[in-house]
């Protein structure tokens, strides 16, 4: 399955890792996915949750058994939108 397909699918409740930001301070950032809205990620660590603008950040994925690096900007728009592209 191609990049593009990922995009379609939500993003709650999967495991991810920042490997690029913007904000130098997130790379690394681990976590699950617990909400999502239009431009931001709420992701739940160890110690708290956090926001992150998905324009501004490179994720790694876990799909299933895949692990996906992805460009936070495809996932911009709600998840009930990217459906429909």
């Amino acid at each position: 399955m191609g990049l593009k397909e990922y995009r379609k699918y939500g993003l709650i409740g999967r495991n991810i890792e920042i490997v690029e930001a913007k904000n130098k301070s997130l790379v690394g950032l681990k976590g699950k996915v617990v909400d999502e809205t239009k431009n931001t990620l709420i992701i739940e660590t160890k110690d708290r949750e956090k926001s992150v603008l998905k324009e501004q950040v490179k994720l790694l994925i876990n799909f299933k058994k895949e692990k996906i690096k992805a460009d936070g900007k495809i996932f911009v728009g709600r998840p009930e939108e990217r459906i429909k592209k």
